[in-house]
């Protein structure tokens, strides 16, 4: 190949990749109406479904996620009015966009009400066709844009929780490391030193012996405090349960905050991740209560279920105000949140000024979303 044809062809952008259909409603109940509307979107080049009744719109509005839908005013049986409230009220619906079609010229009335049951945009028939496909086109795009801002959210969540897997085992194998490795070190050079103060005379050789022996328990207790910060054994020997109490007494010991817990069976165990995770949040808790709260009591309820991890946790300190809660510094809240997010779980906040703040942990228990 030539150096020109070479460059021509690293100068060519990659061809992008063809974009999804989408899909789009039509409801009408005259069949004429119908196919002068398939007619006039085929062009388009997306998914078209039809129905001609509310009956029949309903029934494909639960089925399918539709980019728009084009829906006639006056029907037999449920009326467009009616059609557009029931798919408004749905959950997977509630956010389509409805274009109303209408063959009456007087219908300013009809107009208001239609905007009230959630429609976008009215047309009259007939319509014109490059205003329907020019409107048609434009939610599409929309819906497309969408669809790709949801794909892009799943991909980053779905890393989020590579990472954190990585970090949690990456933590519980150094937590192993400096415990088994440094804790036998430390362990045999007490030995040997406890060796040689027996077998000294020099009384002053023997008490730096003993200073030295207390300097590798102190050193010793330490190396345990680090490996069990960054994993602790309890959750991964005993379970969920035993590591949410042994967390709330430790607080309590170290802060002097008393914690009252309220705990399932310990043989009630959720799948590791979901455990670690629900522990994390416990932690981010507390020390959000440690620092802000000036709280002098926890109430901590623990749930376990085979549907859902429940994690209540509740203070009389001062209470978050409702700004903190999106305000852009309250990362330790995003966190616990996109930690819950990763499980398909939630964690809600809320804050009474001088009565306290309220945090609930929602987890399922079938895994990651």
């Amino acid at each position: 190949m030539s150096e020109a044809a070479v460059a021509r062809r690293e100068e060519t952008p990659a061809a992008e990749p063809a974009a999804s259909k989408a899909k789009i409603l039509l409801v009408d109940d005259e069949q004429k109406s119908l196919y002068a509307l398939e007619q006039l979107l085929a062009p388009l080049g997306d998914e078209l479904l039809t129905a001609q009744s509310g009956e029949e719109a309903l029934r494909l509005a639960l089925k399918h996620d539709f980019a728009v839908i084009l829906l006639d005013v006056r029907m037999p049986g449920i009326d467009g009015f009616e059609t557009a409230q029931m798919i408004r009220g749905r959950e997977r619906s509630r956010l389509t966009p409805i274009i109303f079609l209408t063959a009456a010229a007087d219908e300013m009335t009809s107009m208001f009400r239609g905007y009230e049951v959630g429609a976008v945009d009215f047309l009259m028939k007939p319509v014109v066709p490059e205003v329907l496909t020019s409107k048609v086109s434009v939610f599409v795009e929309l819906h497309r844009k969408s669809q790709r801002l949801r794909e892009s959210e799943e991909k980053l969540r779905r890393l989020a929780a590579h990472l954190v897997t990585i970090r949690e085992e990456e933590r519980a194998h150094i937590a192993r490391e400096i415990h088994d490795e440094l804790g036998q070190v430390l362990t045999g050079l007490k030995m040997e030193v406890t060796w040689l103060a027996k077998r000294l005379k020099d009384q002053s050789l023997i008490e730096k012996t003993d200073t030295i022996c207390s300097l590798i328990d102190s050193t010793v207790q330490t190396v345990r405090k680090i490996a069990t910060g960054l994993r602790p054994e309890v959750l991964d020997d005993m379970g969920l349960v035993a590591a949410i109490g042994w967390q709330a007494k430790e607080f309590q010991k170290r802060t002097g905050i008393r914690c009252r817990t309220k705990l399932p069976p310990e043989t009630l165990k959720p799948q590791i991740d979901i455990a670690t995770t629900v522990f994390r949040i416990f932690q981010e808790i507390l020390t959000n209560v440690a620092r802000h709260s000036r709280a002098t009591r926890v109430d901590i309820d623990l749930d376990i279920s085979d549907e859902r991890v429940a994690l209540v946790v509740v203070d009389n300190g001062v209470g978050i105000p409702d700004a903190e809660l999106t305000a852009k510094k309250s990362l330790g809240l995003l966190g616990m949140q996109e930690r819950a997010l990763l499980f398909g779980g939630d964690v809600t906040l809320h804050g009474t000024p001088g009565h306290g703040t309220r945090v609930a942990v929602t987890i399922p228990t079938t895994g990651r979303t």
